[in-house]
């Protein structure tokens, strides 16, 4: 979904020019969330006065290029139709800043079209005393639009994020007397928000100074310093109990807390700590500190490995070198601290090195990914598995009496790939759910059930929702996600990274055989007590050793699978993909892979359905993708084999390289054989090379395919 970017520099001299270039620099890192606009927004040339805009429809090269013209966009006036002032004079590049704030965003529509106009950063008004840049969707947008219209206020744009920087210059205008602090302005314009955000708030009446705030969409602050931080936390800081009464009685539309009539002063609500600890340095002077706002890690690892990542209902406030957290609401159960983490991933993991796209590089890297899912965990000599992060659970999930699998896309299609053995090596009974669906539903959830929720970036929207209500139920709640500090590894009791590295491309390729491995190797610690199921997890455990190589050998035939691509399915509008048992899953993965990167329609179809409405489609003009690898269904698949071509069908066979079974003159994809559960890691890599060499012929970009979002933070 969007992107966001903040930049804050403290005692330390930058020029507008290298402010523009860190702005672009990010949102180019977080280009693979998928966007279709961008825009930075920077201080004016004397504290206090207008924002710069710079706004552009299309990729950050093309920002670039506007802000290399130094012609900044207008903001909206009040003129006739939302006209925009004309004001076209050059901005001065080489401007030196001592301290700065700054914000950048990418679009990805969800209000109004792609335009200049509708892209980030918004403003409150033509001199943008107020502006923003927000990822998610505010679902009372218009109650608040109606309410403000009526009070005399104009707007220019169609999207919902225009009526939080209306909402903040109507507080402000609210309040000549005796005015809020910014934290405290951004809070109350919160508590009239319904939905899910990220924001980041700027404002002419407090220069260089910014406010984040999260609820249900993903925000992180990177740190930057030369001197060593005195503590590795920063200290949430706490309303007393008398602000939350005093919240509770604020229940008025619009309502604006007074800071008269309860005897505060402009200063805010008393709170628990007042320092922010990690920032004092030794001899109490201010140090030079630069600060990075944004949706995801990889777009501060050039800058910095020292990260915090926000909570739910956090407010992040950034001032005179200083990073101060508050609390919306006061809540015991929360942290009074926010960690500062050391990030893991290095800048070259996040480039395209040798490859020619992102999605290349990532089915590449399978190989590595799914051994560093293994690494510490899987010992080959003693075939043992030890999963650390579910050890103390073990005997509560042995003792479940439902395992709940809930995902979305390619994450579901791994659930659906692992669920077979699951259900084998654990005797328990095992569900799995579509995030979005399981919710429409109202699944019923018992407290002895075990919900699994497995998730790439950890910030899917549906999937967090889907956790929070299960976790209300009693249930125990595990975790399989990639990235580390999301938010589905923080809330719920425990899980497994998958390790999987960064994940630039939309494809997920990586994520979904890391995913698949990762559940695997679930299932089989879960079943290590079973003394009946010993031959069959050393089988398993034999299997995981000689994935990466296989994998390797598969990837060896890329070559040929793109000359298949282009003789067989390059000039196609349709493709069918049947298998069925543990193959049903990769069917799907395939498919979606196909569709989602070279805009062919691809089905995935259990065969055994074949005959239940699918044969209709079934002609000679149809390519068919048939999933054949030896297992204790492949007869099954033979008979499905044979329907189709008698009915003048082409199929394109995925077979085992000793299969001497196939027909002579059928197209073939032979890959190497492995135990039946771990086949498809294999059978969907060649899925994998086919949608890309697909996408390329199609003249398609494929790590920035239209319409579709990396990481879905919204419903």
């Amino acid at each position: 979904m969007c992107g966001i970017f903040g930049y804050c520099s403290f005692l330390i001299e930058k020029d507008r020019k290298y402010v523009c270039d860190v702005l672009c620099n990010g949102l180019a890192r977080l280009e693979y969330r998928g966007y279709d606009s961008a825009g930075i927004g920077i201080d004016g040339d004397t504290p206090g006065s207008p924002m710069l805009l710079f706004k552009e429809v299309g990729k950050v090269a093309a920002l670039r290029k506007h802000i290399a013209e130094a012609v900044p966009y207008p903001p909206p006036s009040d003129g006739p139709n939302g006209a925009v002032n004309g004001n076209s004079a050059k901005v001065d590049m080489s401007k030196v800043f001592l301290s700065q704030t700054s914000m950048a965003h990418t679009r990805w529509a969800t209000h109004g079209v792609p335009s200049p106009l509708n892209c980030h950063p918004h403003v409150s008004d033509a001199l943008t005393e107020f502006s923003m840049v927000h990822n998610g969707i505010i679902t009372n947008y218009k109650e608040l639009k109606v309410v403000l219209l009526k009070r005399g206020y104009t707007f220019h744009t169609d999207t919902d994020t225009e009526a939080v920087a209306v909402l903040c210059k109507y507080v402000w205008d609210s309040q000549p007397a005796k005015r809020l602090n910014f934290t405290e302005l951004v809070k109350t314009v919160i508590k009239e928000l319904e939905g899910s955000f990220a924001f980041v708030f700027k404002s002419t009446h407090f220069p260089d100074e910014i406010v984040a705030a999260r609820r249900g969409s993903p925000l992180l602050i990177g740190v930057k310093t030369d001197r060593k931080l005195k503590v590795d936390f920063v200290d949430v800081e706490l309303p007393t109990n008398e602000d939350r009464v005093n919240d509770a009685d604020a229940n008025a539309l619009l309502a604006v807390p007074s800071a008269v009539s309860d005897g505060r002063s402009a200063a805010g609500p008393k709170l628990r700590r007042s320092q922010s600890r990690a920032f004092l340095s030794e001899d109490g002077m201010p140090q030079p500190i630069e600060f990075f706002v944004a949706s995801d890690a990889s777009a501060v690892v050039e800058h910095t490995k020292r990260v915090l990542y926000l909570e739910d209902d956090d407010i992040a406030h950034i001032a005179e070198g200083e990073l101060h957290i508050h609390r919306l609401r006061r809540d015991d159960t929360v942290s009074s601290v926010r960690a500062i983490e050391h990030l893991e991933i290095e800048l070259a993991e996040i480039m395209k090195g040798q490859y020619d796209h992102f999605m290349q590089k990532e089915i590449y890297e399978q190989p590595e990914s799914v051994v560093n899912t293994m690494r510490g965990r899987v010992n080959f000599d003693s075939r043992a598995v030890m999963l650390g992060g579910l050890k103390a659970y073990l005997p509560v999930i042995r003792r479940g009496r439902r395992l709940l699998f809930v995902a979305c896309g390619t994450s579901f299609h791994s659930c659906i790939a692992a669920r077979p053995v699951f259900e084998e090596l654990t005797d328990i009974p095992v569900a799995v759910e579509l995030a979005s669906d399981f919710l429409d539903r109202r699944t019923p959830v018992f407290r002895d059930d075990v919900a699994i929720f497995v998730s790439q970036s950890g910030e899917t929207a549906d999937t967090i929702l889907a956790m929070r209500y299960c976790l209300e139920r009693g249930a125990l709640c595990l975790g399989v996600v990639n990235a580390v500090g999301s938010t589905l590894s923080r809330e719920t009791h425990s899980g497994v990274h998958i390790n999987a590295g960064p994940e630039i491309g939309v494809a997920s390729t990586k994520a979904y055989t890391s995913q698949y491995v990762a559940l695997v190797m679930i299932a089989v610690q879960l079943s290590d007590d079973s003394i009946s199921k010993t031959a069959r997890r050393q089988q398993i455990i034999d299997g995981l050793h000689d994935i990466p190589a296989q994998i390797r050998k598969v990837l060896a035939m890329d070559k040929a699978l793109q000359q298949l691509a282009k003789d067989m399915l390059a000039k196609e509008k349709s493709l069918l993909i049947m298998g069925r048992g543990y193959q049903y899953a990769t069917c799907l993965e395939g498919a979606l892979k196909i569709k989602e990167v070279s805009y062919m329609h691809s089905e995935g179809i259990l065969a055994g359905e074949l005959k239940h409405g699918p044969l209709a489609l079934v002609d000679e003009h149809l390519p068919v993708i048939f999933i054949m690898t030896r297992d204790s269904l492949y007869p099954k698949v033979q008979s499905a084999l044979a329907q189709v071509t008698a009915r003048k069908g082409r199929p394109i066979i995925i077979c085992n390289e000793d299969d001497d079974n196939v027909p002579n003159n059928a197209k073939v994809i032979r890959v190497p054989q492995t135990v039946d559960c771990l086949q498809g890691l294999i059978n969907v890599i060649p899925l994998q090379l086919l949608s890309y060499h697909l996408a390329i012929m199609n003249g398609v970009d494929v790590d920035f395919p239209r319409n579709l979002a990396k990481s879905v933070t919204t419903e």
